[in-house]
């Protein structure tokens, strides 16, 4: 059985996704707890710091052995040119401080996009980096797909490509304590072959850390998670910005855990917080087996889904 969060905290509101279950379990769980974030970043590193804390905490309170933090949770600036200004290294003094807060609470963290500098060329990448709980950065994955929407008829234009440069590599899923974690970044989700490549390459966890758009999100964002956990088999996990970061940007919030099955077990709503969910890879098992859909494919008549210099 899959337990979902059902305990409120003061800042989170979380729901109990099983009716059977009245109260969170935690100890007694075989399993291991993983915890997906939900915050509401602004252009004030410091503060978005103290908050990515109180998130982690609240994790390792939980028992949860990785937190999940959101795309843009080192910052989210007012506008393109203090995006690029406001970029570190990875070797920087933002990463360290994760690094530091990792090997404190002693817990893994998905960092689901933090601002890579990329000194002399205007521009930054959206990075996801994976810190163990020893404090070390094992694993960097910069955004292959960004979100460029330019609406003529409204007015709206959206070019992440206007500031960040895009990556150039699917990286191989990450060993972790839960399971071999496959990462990605916010609008990579509209690219089922991302997704099915690290199915293929072992993943048994795909991440989506967001900053999704309230309207797209409203339309959206759950459809197309249960859609990359039900045709991966794979459990999604999806860290989120919710609420208003600026005069400008609206984030639609929604951060979610979903089964191999396509079942959301547990979720954020409009609030920072914390969900804690189990991922339990015999239900994995049990869903592959039942239904082999890798067995099924007709790679006779289109090409395996693999990185090409896989």
């Amino acid at each position: 059985m899959i337990r979902a969060c059902s305990k409120k905290v003061s800042f989170a509101l979380c729901e109990n996704l099983n009716p059977k279950i009245s109260k969170l379990q935690v100890s007694t769980m075989p399993n291991p707890l993983v915890a997906v974030c939900q915050m509401t970043s602004t252009s004030d590193k410091d503060k978005n710091f103290e908050a990515v804390s109180k998130l982690v905490a609240e994790a390792k309170r939980r028992n949860a052995c990785i937190a999940f933090l959101p795309e843009a949770c080192d910052y989210l600036a007012d506008n393109k040119a203090d995006a690029v200004a406001m970029a570190e290294p990875l070797d920087g003094n933002t990463v360290q401080r994760y690094k530091d807060l990792a090997l404190k609470e002693n817990i893994w963290l998905s960092l689901g996009g933090v601002h890579e500098a990329l000194p002399g060329k205007g521009k930054t990448q959206n990075s996801h980096i994976i810190i163990n709980n020893k404090g070390e950065l094992v694993s960097t994955y910069r955004k292959i797909h960004l979100f460029d929407m330019e609406n003529k008829e409204t007015g709206v234009r959206l070019m992440e490509s206007d500031y960040v440069q895009k990556g150039s590599e699917i990286v191989p899923p990450v060993p972790s304590p839960v399971g071999n974690i496959g990462l990605s970044i916010c609008y990579d989700m509209r690219f089922p072959e991302l997704s099915i490549c690290l199915r293929n390459m072992g993943a048994q966890i795909l991440t989506f850390p967001s900053a999704f758009t309230y309207q797209t999100g409203a339309a959206h964002w759950e459809i197309l998670l249960r859609a990359r956990a039900i045709e991966t088999q794979c459990y999604v996990v999806a860290a989120a910005q919710v609420g208003t970061h600026n005069k400008k940007r609206v984030s639609w919030g929604h951060a979610m855990e979903i089964d191999p099955w396509g079942t959301v077990i547990a979720q954020c709503m409009e609030k920072q917080g914390v969900a804690v969910a189990e991922i339990d890879l015999e239900i994995l098992k049990k869903v592959r087996k039942n239904m082999p859909n890798e067995q099924h494919r007709r790679t006779d008549l289109y090409p395996e889904m693999l990185p090409l210099d896989h």
